[in-house]
């Protein structure tokens, strides 16, 4: 894979011999992104899925307060989308001080300080805290991939990229299973909080050294294809970004209270609902490390559609066989696509839009954000107005289940539209 900015946009500055020797080294690129994905994602996002069963046990939260959190952490994402898909055209001046690398830096020292804060005895303020963690996180984590993108295809070891995206899968492991320890040895969830503060922090000094410099110059682009790219137009792109929104939708339900579900399913006493999350986690690493190995010819709107049906099979095994191994089975069948969808989507935004590559993966992050928004308030709704819990969950699963077949229904049509053709 490999991203690129427009010609004219200010965050595409040459490398200067400044530049440190550490991003300069493909390994150690790739290895920094999944690091600050690690924080920004698995920690910064999706480490309130582990601890709101804490929460809720410690009676600091109810489920519906933990949904409206959940929200606006979601919502804090989108925002954080738009800012980034903007700011390319509406402020190049401050895109040329404030570059990919230096943006990642900063708001990777916020997401730790924010995920501390949270250990506060503040719940008036946890919904703005959980809003700018969003914030963090979309912006680290559409800067990191752009800055890693094109870094490593300067450095000609483009297919590396993969690897970036297991930064989520492995922070969503190690959150889950120190959170399984925490609730074993009988924590409260504040000092979940200040652990993986602390967890953030530490990603944050490990990045610091090689996520520097503007943005490396790339590789022409091949013969063809501008005008490969050039019969996809504004339908094509629509199509996309709608396609994406609902894989937002599609996987939130299950992915922010598979916890709850899961014990609210098995025995009291139970172990397995706190290993699910680090199965899903598990996944997710498997998942973006085997895109690595995909070969650029295979057209990556196939592949979403895949990666969409193993999801939606995911939400119905974990419906139809509620037992320890259909959530285990479920778990790491809605981990193994996560990042790879948005990897192949990327990939296939830089293919229809080529020209848009800086802003265009911003429209996109806000629209897989838009599917998440809705997904959190529905699931609150459909549990107010339903006889039991597990019928208000079960609707919400199916709904989830819905968007991502009808993804998968965007996917075809542009195929329909558009024969395959190479990213």
């Amino acid at each position: 894979m490999s991203i690129s900015a427009p010609a004219s946009s200010a965050a595409s500055l040459p490398p200067t011999s400044a530049t440190p020797a550490l991003s300069q080294r493909p390994w150690l690129v790739a290895i920094a992104g999944m690091i600050a994905m690690a924080s920004a994602m698995g920690v910064g996002r999706f480490a309130f899925t582990p601890l709101l069963p804490m929460m809720l046990h410690d009676g600091s939260v109810t489920l519906a307060q933990g949904s409206w959190l959940a929200m606006s952490n979601y919502i804090g994402y989108f925002v954080g989308s738009l800012v980034c898909m903007a700011l390319p055209w509406v402020a190049r001046g401050v895109v040329q001080r404030w570059h990919p690398a230096r943006m990642v830096r900063w708001w990777l020292f916020f997401t730790a300080a924010l995920t501390a804060a949270m250990a506060l005895q503040w719940p008036g303020a946890w919904a703005s805290l959980r809003f700018v963690s969003g914030v963090a996180s979309a912006v680290v984590f559409l800067n990191i991939t752009l800055w890693c993108m094109s870094q490593l295809a300067h450095l000609g070891r483009p297919a590396l990229g993969g690897l970036v995206f297991c930064g989520p899968g492995l922070g969503i492991l190690v959150t889950g299973l120190a959170t399984s320890g925490m609730v074993a040895a009988g924590w409260h969830a504040v000092s979940g909080w200040l652990v993986f503060a602390l967890l953030a922090a530490l990603f944050w000094l490990l990045v610091l050294p090689v996520v520097r410099g503007a943005l490396a110059p790339l590789p022409a682009a091949q013969p063809g294809a501008a005008a490969a790219s050039a019969a996809e137009g504004p339908l094509d792109r629509a199509l996309l970004t709608a396609a994406y929104s609902f894989a937002g939708l599609g996987y939130i339900v299950t992915a922010t209270y598979l916890p709850v579900i899961a014990r609210g399913a098995l025995p009291q006493g139970s172990v397995w609902p706190d290993l699910f999350w680090p199965m899903f986690g598990g996944g997710v690493a498997l998942g973006a490390y085997l895109s690595t190995h995909v070969p650029m010819r295979w057209d990556r709107r196939k592949l979403l559609m895949a990666g969409y049906g193993v999801q939606a099979l995911s939400i119905v095994i974990s419906f139809v066989w509620p037992t320890p191994v259909g959530f285990a089975l479920g778990s790491i069948l809605l981990g193994l696509p996560f990042t790879t969808i948005t990897f192949f989507a990327l990939q296939e935004a830089r293919r229809i839009w080529p020209a848009a590559i800086s802003s265009f993966p911003g429209l996109l992050t806000a629209a897989y954000g838009l599917g998440q928004i809705v997904g959190p308030p529905m699931v609150a709704y459909m549990l107010a107005h339903t006889a039991n819990t597990q019928t208000g969950f079960a609707y919400g699963l199916a709904v989830a289940a819905g968007a991502l077949v009808l993804g998968m229904l965007l996917y075809a049509w542009m195929m329909v539209r558009h024969p395959q053709r190479s990213v």
